[in-house]
């Protein structure tokens, strides 16, 4: 466009020349009719930003992650004149389509149209606009170029995908028993463990607390602690989606398959995380999966998501103490997160955090080991490998 700027203004300065040293018609004529031809190619830009219509359809608005939906968008000239040099851009930072047009310009006659058929898919969890985002006229000289957003967009619902895991790595570190033990016949023996901040004054062993000079809490070696617990933070931390939509989608996605893992295995877990207030999900098998997989999918991310409150009313009930393991799916990791977590460890439960984070957290990283395990998952990254 730039080369055809350029040479149009180089002829209008030779017209210009051409009546200032030579004069008469033909000069006077060469040059109003390239002093008004700018005027033209702006007028006809304008009539085909009025008159052109685009129609764009999606199979189905409620879309999976990653799944490709099928996608068409009509072209159609419905006016009484060409047009040409038309051409349209799509959402790209949420979607894509399989079979792109790229810059394309499209020349449509007078009552002709053109139908361009394809794939989408969705890239991330939420709702979003995703199809022709904007409509790009060009005149005929290539002088002018006149970009508008399309008004009719598609809003997609997008869903995340469940992620099916052969193993989950770190599990063969803790052997946690994963099958309900019980010892029929047998009066469990009696052992205590410190007092951890949290645990239920129920559960206080207070003779062997006065016998050794501070708190113990019972814990039982017959008593059922093969139980597991999910955590996911949903708190929000950014304010475009483009910074928070990818993170909160692997998040998900991460919950998602590690619940699947269990469900498959009909293995119950009880996950918990807030919604405007405290939510607890409990799963017990495949039967249970997909009433939490709809209830994961609809979750709002927020400021009321703190996970440190969350994990800290589930041990004050005293729930936190059944499970044998816990997991956390974060997006942060930090001193408080780690204090809070030593603890658990130290009360016997083996802990795994997923930090999903492009960041460095290797300092936390060298922390664990023991009871405690810590894993970054890339936020690009397929989760087959990291789990």
């Amino acid at each position: 466009m730039k080369k055809h700027r350029l040479l149009f203004l180089c002829l209008w300065v030779l017209s210009l020349i051409s009546i200032s040293f030579f004069g008469g018609a033909v000069s006077y004529g060469f040059f109003f009719g390239m002093t008004l031809l700018p005027v033209v190619c702006l007028i006809y830009i304008i009539c085909v930003a009025l008159c052109f219509k685009i129609y764009q359809e999606l199979g189905n608005r409620n879309m999976v992650c990653g799944q490709p939906e099928d996608y068409f968008f009509v072209l159609r000239n419905e006016s009484l004149f060409a047009f040409t040099g038309v051409s349209v851009r799509l959402f790209s930072d949420f979607s894509y389509v399989e079979e792109l047009p790229g810059d394309t310009e499209f020349e449509l006659l007078p009552g002709d149209e053109f139908t361009y058929k394809t794939r989408l898919v969705c890239k991330y969890r939420g709702e979003y606009e995703v199809g022709i985002r904007e409509v790009i006229v060009t005149d005929f000289l290539r002088l002018f170029r006149l970009s508008y957003p399309h008004f009719g967009v598609i809003k997609a619902l997008v869903r995340p995908k469940i992620v099916r895991l052969e193993e989950l790595k770190g599990m063969e570190e803790f052997q946690t028993p994963l099958h309900r033990e019980t010892f029929a016949g047998m009066e469990p023996d009696i052992l205590v463990r410190n007092y951890t901040e949290g645990d239920s004054l129920k559960q206080i062993h207070w003779k062997s607390t006065a016998r050794e000079g501070k708190l113990l809490t019972r814990l039982r070696t017959g008593e059922e602690k093969q139980g597991i617990a999910l955590f996911c933070d949903m708190t929000r931390f950014g304010r475009k989606p483009e910074e928070y939509l990818p993170v909160e989608n692997k998040m998900l996605e991460a919950l998602l398959a590690i619940a699947c893992y269990f469900a498959e295995k009909n293995v119950g877990f009880s996950a918990y995380y807030t919604q405007g207030g405290t939510v607890r999900k409990q799963v017990r098998g495949v039967q249970d999966f997909d009433d939490f997989y709809r209830s994961v999918s609809m979750v709002d991310f927020g400021k009321d998501g703190d996970i440190l409150n969350l994990v800290g009313q589930v041990t004050a009930q005293g729930e936190l103490w059944n499970s044998g393991i816990a997991f956390f799916v974060l997006h942060e990791l930090d001193g408080r997160m780690m204090e809070a977590t030593r603890k658990l460890a130290a009360g016997g439960m083996a802990v795994v955090l997923y930090v999903v984070t492009d960041g460095d957290i290797s300092e936390y990283v060298k922390q664990g080991g023991g009871r405690r395990r810590i894993i970054r998952i890339p936020i690009e990254e397929p989760l087959e490998g990291r789990l």
